[in-house]
């Protein structure tokens, strides 16, 4: 069986090796490196074993580099389901969590899950999963913390006071 020929000739090993150091993420500068063990005269077992990745994988890459470069060993983006919201609706929602909960409008002191579940689904006809909820405000970096309630008709002068007074 009759191993893949690496048939670009554009850049060295050491040329490979320093566009693996640049390059933006770690898959793409490994699989350079395995392309430069090869070219310094490696075996493609040994260099794949070296990169953590399979012979025939390190094939499949050598195939791509040959047609497209350095390019070719970059992640290609991947197609998935579009998110549930748009930006600018998670925008609304991020100011509308920012802002907090007003009691006359929403009904609450303070936003849970649920209650951001119910406003999206009135705001933007979109049901979410109380969980899908809280990863979209994670991945809005929103945390879990969150201050305590002050209930609408507290009386701060008399906390005051009882705070004074009371013994510790």
């Amino acid at each position: 069986m009759a191993a893949v020929a690496i048939t670009r000739t554009d850049m060295s090993a050491a040329d490979l090796r320093a566009a693996a150091r640049a390059s933006a993420g770690a898959k793409q500068a490994s699989r350079i490196l395995a392309i430069a063990m090869v070219l310094d005269g490696f075996s493609r077992e040994d260099a794949a074993r070296f990169c953590g990745m399979d012979r025939q994988t390190l094939c499949d890459w050598v195939h791509r580099y040959n047609e497209e470069g350095l390019e070719g060993l970059a992640d290609r983006p991947r197609n998935g389901r579009p998110a549930r919201l748009s930006w600018v609706e998670q925008g609304k929602l991020a100011s509308w969590v920012e802002e907090g909960a007003d009691l006359a409008r929403d009904g609450v002191v303070r936003f849970r899950r649920a209650d951001l579940r119910n406003r999206i689904a009135a705001e933007f006809g979109v049901e979410l999963h109380e969980r899908s909820v809280g990863k979209l405000l994670r991945r809005l970096d929103f945390r879990h913390l969150s201050v305590r309630p002050q209930h609408p008709q507290s009386d701060l002068e008399a906390q005051e006071t009882f705070k004074k007074t009371s013994r510790t």
